[in-house]
């Protein structure tokens, strides 16, 4: 005989919500919890070099890019040149910023995986270890930056595209954020590549929210260089929380009592 059914999950914004929380969720925890400082020395100092470096390089890019790909004037209404134009300068920006960040993940995926082990353990009281190692996971670290750091072109290119490339640009540099800064924790978890796109796949609305708030934070003047561990912290929250909301909805419902016959 079947049992209950899995109660329903909330709806989609909801979840999105959810995930988008994540973000501000992990600026405080680590805020809040100086012995982790340490750990996020590196990636914020390189984040301040590439990021910003990033930032000016996209500022320089966007006349060139506005002359070549934005609407030519009275082509198309006027709220709808000025909102390309908006975007158009927005992705030229943040794809600069995404390529700085991607560099500083890549070259400091080590200590960020470190980071991402001692959230665990003040948030679990232990981090989870795969049965594969320390050295897969390290390679699993690395893997993950560089596959961050290859979607960059893309977000760029994304962006160029009429009217609707801006929102798939965002679209997929949200996927690859929180691809990536989720990496860490679900390798620990011994889950291949193809095991973390299945999961991103399974939790696709809380994954894109959280992506997608970290692109906004990309932009965000001084927040954006601290991202980097932040978003790690946040990212390892994320998969801690769905593993609990996962592990609860699977749990058996209490089954009901039977009252006995009264003498």
């Amino acid at each position: 005989m079947a049992g209950p059914p899995l109660p329903l999950r909330p709806s989609l914004p909801v979840r999105a919500a959810a995930g988008a929380w994540h973000v501000p969720a992990g600026f405080g925890f680590l805020l809040r919890r100086p012995g982790l400082w340490p750990f996020a020395v590196l990636p914020v100092l390189l984040a301040v070099v590439l990021v910003s470096a990033g930032v000016v390089a996209g500022l320089f890019l966007v006349p060139w890019v506005v002359e070549r790909f934005a609407p030519a004037p009275l082509s198309v209404p006027v709220w709808v040149e000025m909102s390309i134009n908006v975007l158009v300068v927005v992705v030229t920006i943040g794809s600069g910023a995404f390529l700085g960040l991607g560099l500083a993940l890549a070259l400091t995926s080590p200590a960020l995986d470190v980071l991402s082990s001692q959230v665990e353990a003040r948030a679990r009281g232990h981090a989870g270890a795969s049965s594969r190692g320390t050295g897969w996971e390290a390679l699993q670290a690395l893997r993950g930056s560089l596959y961050f750091l290859v979607a960059a072109p893309g977000v760029f290119v994304l962006g160029l595209i009429p009217i609707v490339g801006p929102f798939l640009s965002m679209g997929w540099g949200g996927w690859a954020v929180a691809f990536q800064m989720t990496d860490s924790a679900l390798s620990r978890r011994g889950m291949s590549f193809a095991g973390k796109r299945r999961w991103h796949r399974t939790w696709r609305a809380e994954s894109l929210g959280f992506g997608l708030a970290g692109m906004v934070g990309l932009l965000v003047p001084f927040a954006n260089l601290v991202l980097a561990p932040a978003l790690v912290t946040g990212g390892t929250l994320l998969v801690l929380d769905l593993e609990d909301l996962e592990a609860e909805r699977l749990q058996p419902a209490p089954e009901a009592e039977v009252a006995s016959p009264q003498p």
